[in-house]
Protein backbone atom coordinates (compact mmCIF):
# COMPACT_ATOMS: atom_id res chain seq x y z
CA UNK A 1 0.00 0.00 0.00
CA UNK A 2 0.99 3.38 -0.93
CA UNK A 3 1.06 6.19 1.41
CA UNK A 4 -0.21 9.73 -0.16
CA UNK A 5 2.52 12.13 0.70
CA UNK A 6 0.90 15.87 1.47
CA UNK A 7 2.19 19.39 0.76
CA UNK A 8 2.13 21.29 2.68
CA UNK A 9 2.60 24.97 1.90
CA UNK A 10 3.10 27.03 4.84
CA UNK A 11 2.67 30.94 4.70
CA UNK A 12 6.02 32.60 4.55
CA UNK A 13 8.05 33.32 8.19
CA UNK A 14 7.06 36.39 9.64
CA UNK A 15 9.79 38.78 9.85
CA UNK A 16 10.97 42.07 11.43
CA UNK A 17 13.04 44.68 8.97
CA UNK A 18 16.58 44.94 10.14
CA UNK A 19 17.71 48.53 11.81
CA UNK A 20 19.04 50.87 9.47
CA UNK A 21 19.36 54.14 10.82
CA UNK A 22 17.29 54.37 14.39
CA UNK A 23 17.09 57.98 14.20
CA UNK A 24 14.64 57.51 11.50
CA UNK A 25 13.04 54.81 12.80
CA UNK A 26 12.60 56.63 16.29
CA UNK A 27 11.17 59.47 14.48
CA UNK A 28 8.59 57.66 12.75
CA UNK A 29 7.72 55.71 15.82
CA UNK A 30 7.16 58.91 17.95
CA UNK A 31 5.39 60.20 14.92
CA UNK A 32 2.63 57.88 15.08
CA UNK A 33 2.67 58.15 19.18
CA UNK A 34 4.68 55.29 19.59
CA UNK A 35 7.75 54.14 21.32
CA UNK A 36 10.56 52.36 19.07
CA UNK A 37 10.60 48.50 19.60
CA UNK A 38 14.01 46.93 18.87
CA UNK A 39 14.24 43.31 19.15
CA UNK A 40 17.86 41.65 19.49
CA UNK A 41 18.32 38.64 17.96
CA UNK A 42 20.89 35.87 17.22
CA UNK A 43 20.63 33.40 14.63
CA UNK A 44 19.44 29.95 14.74
CA UNK A 45 17.58 30.92 17.92
CA UNK A 46 14.56 29.35 18.61
CA UNK A 47 13.17 31.56 21.15
CA UNK A 48 13.96 34.30 19.21
CA UNK A 49 11.95 32.90 16.21
CA UNK A 50 8.70 32.28 18.72
CA UNK A 51 9.26 36.40 19.65
CA UNK A 52 9.37 37.48 16.53
CA UNK A 53 6.94 35.30 14.74
CA UNK A 54 3.96 34.93 17.02
CA UNK A 55 4.50 38.32 18.42
CA UNK A 56 6.17 41.39 17.18
CA UNK A 57 5.79 40.59 13.57
CA UNK A 58 2.06 40.54 14.37
CA UNK A 59 2.34 43.75 16.44
CA UNK A 60 4.16 45.59 13.72
CA UNK A 61 1.46 44.07 11.07
CA UNK A 62 -1.79 44.73 12.73
CA UNK A 63 -1.20 47.62 14.88
CA UNK A 64 1.67 49.59 12.63
CA UNK A 65 4.07 49.48 15.17
CA UNK A 66 8.10 50.50 14.26
CA UNK A 67 9.25 46.96 15.59
CA UNK A 68 13.06 46.71 14.15
CA UNK A 69 15.58 43.60 14.79
CA UNK A 70 19.29 44.06 15.63
CA UNK A 71 21.32 40.84 15.35
CA UNK A 72 23.92 39.87 17.61
CA UNK A 73 27.17 38.86 15.90
CA UNK A 74 26.59 40.60 12.93
CA UNK A 75 28.91 43.08 11.03
CA UNK A 76 26.41 44.65 8.99
CA UNK A 77 25.97 48.11 9.68
CA UNK A 78 23.46 50.37 11.63
CA UNK A 79 23.23 54.49 12.44
CA UNK A 80 22.43 54.61 16.01
CA UNK A 81 19.95 57.46 17.36
CA UNK A 82 23.21 59.93 17.29
CA UNK A 83 23.61 59.11 13.43
CA UNK A 84 27.26 57.38 14.22
CA UNK A 85 27.86 54.32 11.63
CA UNK A 86 28.13 51.03 13.62
CA UNK A 87 27.85 46.93 13.42
CA UNK A 88 24.86 45.69 14.64
CA UNK A 89 27.88 43.57 17.26
CA UNK A 90 28.50 46.78 18.68
CA UNK A 91 25.17 48.23 19.54
CA UNK A 92 24.62 45.08 21.00
CA UNK A 93 27.36 45.34 23.35
CA UNK A 94 26.96 49.11 23.80
CA UNK A 95 23.44 48.07 24.72
CA UNK A 96 24.94 45.48 26.86
CA UNK A 97 22.52 42.58 26.11
CA UNK A 98 23.40 39.62 26.62
CA UNK A 99 20.79 37.05 26.15
CA UNK A 100 18.52 36.67 22.78
CA UNK A 101 15.64 37.61 22.63
CA UNK A 102 15.92 41.23 24.20
CA UNK A 103 13.23 43.86 23.71
CA UNK A 104 14.06 46.92 23.91
CA UNK A 105 11.30 50.34 23.77
CA UNK A 106 12.97 53.76 23.11
CA UNK A 107 11.46 56.96 23.50
CA UNK A 108 13.14 60.74 22.53
CA UNK A 109 16.23 61.15 22.06
CA UNK A 110 16.85 57.35 22.05
CA UNK A 111 16.23 56.81 25.83
CA UNK A 112 14.52 53.60 27.06
CA UNK A 113 11.09 54.03 28.34
CA UNK A 114 10.29 51.04 29.65
CA UNK A 115 12.02 48.06 31.32
CA UNK A 116 13.55 45.50 29.08
CA UNK A 117 12.23 42.62 27.87
CA UNK A 118 14.49 39.69 28.50
CA UNK A 119 14.43 36.17 27.37
CA UNK A 120 11.01 34.28 26.51
CA UNK A 121 10.17 32.39 29.74
CA UNK A 122 6.86 31.01 29.54
CA UNK A 123 5.53 31.52 26.38
CA UNK A 124 1.62 31.87 27.98
CA UNK A 125 2.78 35.08 29.60
CA UNK A 126 5.09 37.03 27.19
CA UNK A 127 2.33 38.40 25.53
CA UNK A 128 1.15 39.98 28.27
CA UNK A 129 4.49 40.95 29.47
CA UNK A 130 4.90 42.80 26.06
CA UNK A 131 1.68 44.56 26.16
CA UNK A 132 2.49 46.07 29.82
CA UNK A 133 6.10 47.33 28.40
CA UNK A 134 4.09 48.71 25.61
CA UNK A 135 1.85 50.94 27.96
CA UNK A 136 4.52 51.71 29.83
CA UNK A 137 6.59 52.91 26.88
CA UNK A 138 3.42 54.63 25.49
CA UNK A 139 2.79 56.61 28.80
CA UNK A 140 6.82 57.54 29.10
CA UNK A 141 6.36 59.23 25.69
CA UNK A 142 3.49 61.22 26.34
CA UNK A 143 4.55 62.28 29.57
CA UNK A 144 6.26 66.34 29.49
Amino acid sequence: MLGVARIIHAAPAASLPIAKSLREELALALKGGNPLLVMVSLDACPFCKVARESYLSPMRAEQGLSIVQVNMHHAETVKDFKGVVLTQDELVHLWKVTLAPTVLFFGRDGAEVAPRLVGIGSPDFYGNKLDQRMEQARAAIKAP
